[in-house]
């Protein structure tokens, strides 16, 4: 950890040139989509109950990004839980901590918010994003599956 001036705060309207260089950084290859569809997509977003984009920022400068999806629930108590996806940090500032602040910020906003549990998937390759996200403080308690669309093909992982 550092004691540069790191915060995490929710997505805003001028962030949206930010979060398509970061997911740069996730996801090089990703299928295009054309300005005008990912500037309404990215309102829809801001916009969407229960879903939070969230921004770590160094110094003023977003350098981190994930998304937290509350989803309401009718057992637990009618607790609600969240989904986190899109995690991703700018190549630069890996392995700094910075990923790990995020992460700490997202889970106790979702936790004040009243989520029992948190959930995320991760590529079955990706063995380094699996070690951050254990020592986030996940457990493998849980198998995923998923059914892609064609035309979207699995992640490569770097």
């Amino acid at each position: 950890m550092t004691s540069d001036d790191f915060q995490v705060r929710p997505a805003d309207p001028g962030d949206l040139e930010h979060l398509k260089m970061l997911y740069r950084h996730l996801v090089p290859d990703d299928v295009p989509a054309r300005p005008e569809v990912q500037a309404r997509t990215f309102t829809d977003m801001l916009n969407h109950a229960g879903l939070t984009i969230f921004i770590g920022t160094l110094n003023g400068s977003p350098i981190c990004s994930c998304t937290l999806i509350m989803v309401p629930n009718f057992t637990r108590g009618c607790a609600p839980y969240g989904f986190i996806e899109n995690v991703v940090t700018h190549a630069d500032f890996r392995s700094c901590g910075y990923g790990d602040r995020m992460m700490q910020s997202v889970f106790a906003h979702a936790f004040a918010e009243g989520a029992y549990k948190l959930m995320l998937l991760a590529g079955s390759d990706n063995k380094k994003g699996h070690r951050f996200y254990e020592r986030a403080g996940f457990q493998r308690t849980k198998t995923g599956f998923e059914i892609r669309a064609p035309g979207y093909p699995k992640r490569t992982v770097f």
